[in-house]
Protein backbone atom coordinates (compact mmCIF):
# COMPACT_ATOMS: atom_id res chain seq x y z
CA UNK A 1 0.00 0.00 0.00
CA UNK A 2 1.32 3.81 -0.92
CA UNK A 3 -0.16 7.00 -0.93
CA UNK A 4 -1.20 6.90 -4.92
CA UNK A 5 -3.08 3.56 -4.21
CA UNK A 6 -4.87 4.49 -1.20
CA UNK A 7 -5.65 7.92 -3.02
CA UNK A 8 -7.07 5.36 -6.01
CA UNK A 9 -8.93 3.53 -4.16
CA UNK A 10 -10.89 6.04 -1.93
CA UNK A 11 -11.55 8.24 -5.11
CA UNK A 12 -12.80 4.55 -6.65
CA UNK A 13 -14.83 3.81 -3.98
CA UNK A 14 -16.26 7.71 -4.33
CA UNK A 15 -17.14 7.50 -7.72
CA UNK A 16 -18.35 3.59 -7.28
CA UNK A 17 -20.81 4.92 -4.38
CA UNK A 18 -21.75 8.10 -5.84
CA UNK A 19 -23.15 5.70 -9.61
CA UNK A 20 -24.75 3.59 -7.26
CA UNK A 21 -26.05 6.32 -5.16
CA UNK A 22 -27.74 7.41 -8.43
CA UNK A 23 -29.76 4.45 -8.59
CA UNK A 24 -30.65 4.31 -5.07
CA UNK A 25 -32.16 7.16 -5.01
CA UNK A 26 -34.47 6.59 -7.87
CA UNK A 27 -36.07 3.21 -5.41
CA UNK A 28 -39.10 3.77 -3.76
CA UNK A 29 -39.44 2.56 -0.10
CA UNK A 30 -40.90 -0.65 -0.85
CA UNK A 31 -37.84 -1.05 -2.88
CA UNK A 32 -34.99 0.10 -0.05
CA UNK A 33 -36.78 -2.06 2.25
CA UNK A 34 -37.33 -5.18 0.52
CA UNK A 35 -36.35 -8.47 1.88
CA UNK A 36 -34.14 -10.72 -0.57
CA UNK A 37 -33.58 -12.62 1.79
CA UNK A 38 -29.55 -12.59 2.14
CA UNK A 39 -27.65 -12.04 5.62
CA UNK A 40 -28.47 -8.04 4.81
CA UNK A 41 -31.74 -8.32 4.32
CA UNK A 42 -32.40 -5.42 2.29
CA UNK A 43 -30.52 -2.48 0.28
CA UNK A 44 -31.20 -0.37 3.06
CA UNK A 45 -29.61 -2.49 5.47
CA UNK A 46 -26.50 -3.41 3.34
CA UNK A 47 -25.91 0.58 2.72
CA UNK A 48 -26.10 1.21 6.54
CA UNK A 49 -23.61 -1.63 7.48
CA UNK A 50 -21.43 -0.27 4.68
CA UNK A 51 -21.97 2.96 6.08
CA UNK A 52 -21.09 1.97 9.73
CA UNK A 53 -17.97 -0.11 8.93
CA UNK A 54 -16.38 2.74 6.91
CA UNK A 55 -17.66 5.04 9.78
CA UNK A 56 -15.97 2.64 12.31
CA UNK A 57 -12.62 2.45 10.46
CA UNK A 58 -12.02 6.03 9.90
CA UNK A 59 -12.19 6.46 13.81
CA UNK A 60 -10.32 3.54 14.55
CA UNK A 61 -7.75 4.92 11.90
CA UNK A 62 -7.23 8.23 13.97
CA UNK A 63 -5.88 5.73 16.81
CA UNK A 64 -2.86 5.77 14.78
CA UNK A 65 -1.90 9.86 15.11
CA UNK A 66 -3.65 13.35 15.02
CA UNK A 67 -5.67 13.20 11.72
CA UNK A 68 -7.71 16.41 10.79
CA UNK A 69 -10.52 14.69 9.51
CA UNK A 70 -11.46 13.18 12.88
CA UNK A 71 -12.25 16.73 14.45
CA UNK A 72 -15.37 16.78 12.01
CA UNK A 73 -18.32 16.84 14.75
CA UNK A 74 -19.80 13.55 12.32
CA UNK A 75 -16.87 11.51 14.75
CA UNK A 76 -18.54 12.64 17.86
CA UNK A 77 -21.45 10.71 16.77
CA UNK A 78 -21.78 7.14 18.70
CA UNK A 79 -23.16 4.69 16.40
CA UNK A 80 -23.38 0.94 16.75
CA UNK A 81 -23.16 -2.34 14.49
CA UNK A 82 -26.25 -3.76 14.58
CA UNK A 83 -28.27 -0.42 14.27
CA UNK A 84 -30.04 1.48 11.56
CA UNK A 85 -28.82 4.80 11.80
CA UNK A 86 -29.97 5.85 8.31
CA UNK A 87 -33.62 4.20 7.82
CA UNK A 88 -34.59 6.99 4.78
CA UNK A 89 -32.74 6.95 1.49
CA UNK A 90 -32.14 10.89 1.05
CA UNK A 91 -30.44 10.70 4.81
CA UNK A 92 -28.68 7.72 3.44
CA UNK A 93 -27.16 9.65 0.07
CA UNK A 94 -26.23 13.11 2.30
CA UNK A 95 -24.38 10.89 5.08
CA UNK A 96 -22.64 8.53 2.70
CA UNK A 97 -21.76 11.14 0.52
CA UNK A 98 -20.01 13.25 3.56
CA UNK A 99 -18.42 10.10 4.70
CA UNK A 100 -16.78 9.53 1.57
CA UNK A 101 -15.13 12.96 1.43
CA UNK A 102 -14.06 12.33 5.11
CA UNK A 103 -12.42 9.23 3.53
CA UNK A 104 -10.66 11.20 0.79
CA UNK A 105 -9.29 13.68 3.26
CA UNK A 106 -8.25 10.65 5.22
CA UNK A 107 -6.08 9.72 2.19
CA UNK A 108 -4.55 12.94 2.15
CA UNK A 109 -3.68 13.25 5.47
CA UNK A 110 -1.58 10.07 5.21
CA UNK A 111 2.04 10.09 5.32
CA UNK A 112 4.35 7.51 3.15
CA UNK A 113 5.86 5.77 6.69
CA UNK A 114 2.03 5.77 8.12
CA UNK A 115 1.40 2.42 5.87
CA UNK A 116 4.57 0.27 7.41
CA UNK A 117 2.46 1.17 11.48
CA UNK A 118 0.99 -0.83 13.55
CA UNK A 119 -2.38 0.24 14.60
CA UNK A 120 -3.85 -1.28 17.81
CA UNK A 121 -8.08 -1.13 18.08
CA UNK A 122 -10.98 -2.77 19.55
CA UNK A 123 -13.78 -4.09 17.29
CA UNK A 124 -17.59 -3.95 18.06
CA UNK A 125 -17.11 -6.39 20.70
CA UNK A 126 -14.47 -5.02 22.52
CA UNK A 127 -11.73 -7.63 21.31
CA UNK A 128 -8.30 -6.17 20.88
CA UNK A 129 -6.02 -6.06 17.89
CA UNK A 130 -3.21 -4.78 16.67
CA UNK A 131 -2.67 -4.67 12.83
CA UNK A 132 -0.67 -3.75 9.72
CA UNK A 133 -2.21 -0.03 9.04
CA UNK A 134 -1.66 -0.16 5.49
CA UNK A 135 -3.52 -3.36 5.27
CA UNK A 136 -5.99 -2.32 7.51
CA UNK A 137 -7.21 0.40 5.16
CA UNK A 138 -6.72 -1.99 2.09
CA UNK A 139 -9.00 -3.84 3.90
CA UNK A 140 -11.35 -1.36 4.57
CA UNK A 141 -11.79 -0.12 1.06
CA UNK A 142 -12.57 -3.86 -0.18
CA UNK A 143 -15.49 -3.87 2.40
CA UNK A 144 -16.74 -1.62 0.44
CA UNK A 145 -16.07 -3.18 -2.69
CA UNK A 146 -17.65 -6.26 -1.39
CA UNK A 147 -20.99 -5.16 -0.53
CA UNK A 148 -21.54 -2.73 -3.13
CA UNK A 149 -21.96 -6.48 -4.84
CA UNK A 150 -24.57 -7.23 -2.91
CA UNK A 151 -26.36 -4.37 -3.59
CA UNK A 152 -25.68 -4.90 -7.77
CA UNK A 153 -26.90 -8.41 -7.43
CA UNK A 154 -30.18 -6.38 -5.17
CA UNK A 155 -30.85 -4.48 -8.21
CA UNK A 156 -30.61 -7.19 -10.46
CA UNK A 157 -33.03 -9.03 -8.75
CA UNK A 158 -35.72 -5.80 -9.06
CA UNK A 159 -34.66 -5.79 -12.91
CA UNK A 160 -33.07 -2.47 -12.72
CA UNK A 161 -29.97 -1.91 -14.93
CA UNK A 162 -26.19 -1.52 -12.85
CA UNK A 163 -23.01 -1.18 -13.68
CA UNK A 164 -21.92 1.27 -11.03
CA UNK A 165 -18.42 -0.19 -10.31
CA UNK A 166 -17.25 -0.01 -13.74
CA UNK A 167 -15.00 2.97 -12.89
CA UNK A 168 -12.09 2.06 -14.88
CA UNK A 169 -11.68 6.00 -15.77
CA UNK A 170 -9.55 6.88 -12.68
CA UNK A 171 -7.40 4.03 -13.91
Amino acid sequence: MDLQTCNLFARYNQVANNEMNLLIGKLDNLQWNKDFGGYFKSIKEVCNHIYLADFHWLKRFSGLRAFDYIKDPLFDLTLSFGTTPLNEINDYLKQRKELDEKLLQFTKELRPDDFDMALSYSDSKGVRYTRNFGGLIYHAFNHQTHHRGMVSVYLDIMNISNDFSNVSSLV
